[in-house]
């Protein structure tokens, strides 16, 4: 290509211009869903609707005509180790038949519940929106180990044959090979050797399997796989394998042009470079043109080579030989010579790397997305831009990024760019081009094993022409007696082409007066009539494109202004057993207020109550003001068919939600319970009358309206109102966790309403929070630390030195002592330990403290959320005031993990 350039320079002239990347205000994130709980793979069908999976067994459905997302059939799946922690296994994989606008099949890889250890892909036929499960044709099964293990793979993708890749994972623990070669040959050590499986050419696991599916159910075996057909039972290769090799190639793409398989292989977790063992640890992007073996275990990056370890002897034998690999594992069932070992396509350790410096550093998960060709796309709304044509999109479930890479004519690498550096992403697990040529991307969230509220499903849309202006409005009020004036701000409204904007606000009253029209772009407008008035603003281009915005102002009444304080002690948390002083103001234009006694101390609602935190928005934090009512599930509840049979305080043809709350309080399996009852319907437990299923809402939504119903009982136990001012003990409920839960205060007032305008409520919340908090639940953390979640808490691995969690706006007034409960598993995690260093206001601010080094530990419940080491104890010197502490986690010697740290305590005098 340089070479064509340079003997044709009025070629390369035109193509620098094409070359330019497009800018990137030209693209539009759209979200379609969110709060998703562990979305996984997703297949985009012919009319752009979009079917997606849950690793715990959901198949949803988002129908762009309705916007909206429906629980279309839940296949029930195995997604748990036997003791009962979250495993990798469940719905793992998903696509659909190349030829689905006539059969509508879908293809599904999973792990089906039951006693029987095994993953397979399965068949169904979608009917409309409806999956329908009776028609389950399976087509393949994967005997699998289910406990002391991970690394499932399950990526389905298509060639333009018409032939399915499945990818699949090692199913191998890495927990005993220190983060190398987990090649543990002992006898009854199967569980920790890759031999068995990754190496093993009889074993479909570590493998990315191509076969072509029959219309019967049946598949066929292509040419060009990497071993033949055959059919003796004796045989020492599977004919399904195309490539063999690898770890865990959790997401995979077939080009559509030229057939090139690409996959993103996550790679082991070895912190440095170890004589005897082997190479630090890598992922890998993976490019195969043909069949071929890609290492692993033996190899890694660009083929390098791990020692023959004894686990036995605790001794090292010769490298392994890329050109000529042996796998003599007594676990072993296949050929003992391999094929030869092929080189990553990109590859990159933890650290930064200056093969490929814009892959960063970090935590690494790397996942292949599709290679765009504009000319599929001839025909669709909104194409990307050719600048991205054949290009290869791969990116990065840890570091979310994108990088779109060039390839030459051949397949190889030319280069790499980020795409949409600004583009923010929360842990990208699937992504595919769409009919009408938008990028949809879903979105894990940051959280391991759990259902996490920025979870989503979006699209990425290009627009190549005008674009319409961005509009914002606001108002500084939104109430007010009259006259009653507003500044109106049209603040935060562009146009990304630079045209000229014209502004219109159309002012309108529900008395049917004529309209009001303004065309500054910040006007005021003083209100002399009451009334409630609606409020557009229209923003047009010089195109003709325009947007609009609406706001609602009420003219007669001044809202109440209540006031809501505490008065001493720390105002971030509270302290079970331990006063909390508090004061109330009231005053309102046309009521009077509490000081001078023409409101009543009756007429202000004041209540303080223990509530548990675990749905409380993300921004109550510390004494500041903020809603604490289970908001989402409010909103879930009043916006579906429940109201038809229940209120919240009194009996309809279903019981009162305050009944439902009293009757489930002390049940610790409710959630669960009143979620599936919600999803599948269910009778005889309030009277004779069935309550309705409602398969179209998922469990995570279903989970938030019963957790809305459940807190219904705190609001009930906290009905006595208190005095505009005094103080309250703060107590945990019986039976309550004492590491858990927040103190609210809610100070509310309904006015009486003026000059026939309705009455307006004013309400302020102060929260303070439980003295202990997880690391899992910190305001920030450093990109470089792992979340997950482990049982029902939320923790961090912190995988790299010099990294950090921070909690801000922390109140340390009365605070004498800092309990930190971090634990290094060494044989979980292979754990180097560390100090944590508490700093006050900035990363390297003042130092409050630190703790001892924290040892690295053999003990089997060190990672053992419920039975949790002792805390390291860090004294204070006396704190006024809130300040963001920065919890910097060291360990200039470490090359890989340092520790878990599950939590500090903050503790009073």
């Amino acid at each position: 290509m340089k070479k064509l350039f340079t003997m044709i320079p009025i070629l390369l002239l035109s193509t620098s211009v094409l070359a330019q990347a497009p800018e990137e205000n030209r693209f539009q994130k759209v979200v379609l869903t969110e709060n998703l709980n562990e979305p996984l793979e997703m297949a985009i069908l012919p009319d752009e609707r979009v079917l997606f999976i849950e690793r715990h067994g959901a198949v949803k459905l988002y129908n762009p005509l309705l916007k909206k997302t429906s629980v279309i059939a839940t296949i029930p799946v195995s997604t748990k180790y036997s003791d009962n922690s979250e495993a990798e296994d469940g719905l793992l994989g998903v696509n659909i038949d190349p030829d689905f606008a006539k059969n509508h099949w879908v293809y599904f890889y999973y792990s089906p519940a039951g006693s029987i250890p095994e993953n397979i892909l399965a068949r169904f036929e979608m009917k409309g929106n409806v999956l329908d499960l009776a028609s389950k044709k399976v087509i393949l099964k994967i005997p699998v180990q289910r406990d002391n293990c991970c690394h499932t793979g399950g990526s389905i993708d298509w060639d333009a044959q018409g032939n399915l890749y499945l990818s699949t994972g090692d199913n191998t623990s890495p927990r005993a090979s220190d983060g190398y070669a987990p090649i543990d040959e002992r006898p009854g050590k199967s569980p920790f050797d890759a031999q068995k499986s990754s190496s093993n050419t009889a074993d479909l696991r570590g493998k990315i399997i191509r076969i072509h599916p029959e219309a019967d159910g049946s598949y066929t075996i292509p040419d060009g796989n990497l071993f033949p057909r055959n059919t003796s039972a004796d045989s020492k290769t599977r004919p399904e394998i195309y490539t063999m090799g690898h770890r865990n190639p959790y997401r995979i793409s077939v080009d559509s042009k030229n057939g090139n398989l690409y996959w993103g292989d996550v790679g082991p977790d070895a912190g440095k470079d170890s004589i005897g063992l082997g190479p630090a640890a890598e992922d890998e992007f993976g490019q195969a043109r043909k069949a071929g073996n890609y290492g692993w275990p033996y190899f890694v990056g660009d083929n390098k080579a791990f020692w023959d370890y004894d686990f036995e002897t605790k001794k090292s034998g010769e490298k392994f030989n890329a050109d000529k690999p042996v796998n003599n594992s007594p676990n072993n069932t296949g050929l003992t010579e391999l094929p030869p070992a092929q080189k990553a396509f990109i590859w990159y350790p933890a650290a930064e790397t200056k093969r490929f410096p814009l892959l960063g550093s970090g935590g690494r998960s790397a996942m292949a997305g599709p290679v765009f060709y504009n000319d599929n796309f001839k025909n669709a709304k909104r194409p990307f831009p050719d600048y991205y044509d054949k290009k290869l999109l791969i990116y990065e479930w840890m570091r979310d990024w994108i990088m779109a890479v060039t390839l030459s004519p051949k397949g190889d690498y030319v280069k790499m760019e980020r795409f949409l550096p600004n583009l923010k992403l929360e842990h990208p697990i699937d992504m595919a081009f769409g009919p009408n040529g938008d990028l949809y991307i879903l979105e894990y969230g940051q959280g391991w094993f759990m259902g996490n509220p920025e979870s989503k499903l979006v699209r990425i849309e290009y627009n190549g022409g005008n674009r319409k202006p961005f509009v914002a409005a606001s108002t500084d009020k939104h109430a007010g007696a009259i006259p009653f004036t507003v500044q109106l701000s049209s603040a935060g409204t562009r146009d990304f082409d630079n045209d000229s904007l014209h502004y219109q606000w159309k002012i309108t009253s529900q008395a049917g007066t004529a309209p009001v029209i303004l065309t500054e772009p910040n006007p005021s407008f003083t209100f002399k009539k009451k009334g409630i008035y609606k409020i557009l603003l229209t923003v047009s281009d010089a195109k003709g494109l325009k947007d609009s915005k609406s706001l609602t102002v009420q003219a007669g009444n001044d809202p109440p202004r209540v006031s809501l304080e505490l008065t001493g002690g720390n105002k971030t948390f509270f302290f079970p057993g331990k006063p909390i002083q508090y004061k109330v103001n009231v005053s309102d234009q046309e009521d009077g207020s509490l000081d001078n006694k023409r409101i009543a101390a009756s007429k202000v609602k004041i209540i303080a109550a223990y509530q548990d935190a675990e749905d409380k928005p993300k921004n109550d934090l510390g004494h500041q003001e903020a809603p604490v009512t289970f908001t989402a599930g409010k909103t879930l509840i009043e916006k579906s068919d429940c109201k038809a049979c229940h209120f919240q305080d009194k009996k309809s043809i279903g019981p009162a939600f305050i009944d439902v709350a009293a009757k489930y309080k002390a049940d610790n399996g409710a959630v669960a319970t009143l979620s599936d009852k919600i999803i599948k319907g269910g009778a005889g437990v309030w009277g004779e009358t069935a309550m309705a299923a409602h398969p179209s809402i998922g469990l995570p939504e279903a989970g938030q309206m019963v957790k809305y119903i459940l807190s219904l009982a705190n609001e009930k136990t906290a009905a006595e109102l208190l005095p505009p001012s005094g103080e309250v003990l703060a107590k945990i409920p019986e039976g309550g966790d004492p590491n858990k839960g927040i103190y609210k205060f809610l100070a509310s007032y309904k006015d009486n309403g003026a000059n026939g305008m309705p009455a307006q409520t004013t309400e302020k919340t102060l929260i303070l929070k439980n003295p202990t908090l997880l690391f899992g639940n910190a305001d920030d953390a450093s990109k470089n630390i792992m979340r997950f979640k482990l049982g029902e808490n939320n923790l961090l691995i912190v995988t790299t030195p010099n990294t950090s969690a921070t909690f801000k706006n922390i109140d340390l007034t009365d605070i004498t002592e800092l309990d930190l409960v971090v634990a290094a598993p060494k044989d979980q995690l292979n754990a180097q330990g560390g100090i944590v260093e508490i700093h006050k206001g900035m990363v390297d601010g003042e130092l409050l403290g630190k703790t001892a080094f924290i040892e690295p530990s053999s003990d089997p419940n060190a990672f053992n959320s419920s039975k949790p080491p002792a805390p390291y104890k860090v004294l204070i010197s006396p704190q006024t005031g809130a300040q963001d502490l920065y919890f910097v986690f060291k360990n200039d010697t470490a090359k890989g993990a340092l520790f878990v740290p599950f939590s500090v305590t903050f503790v009073t005098k």
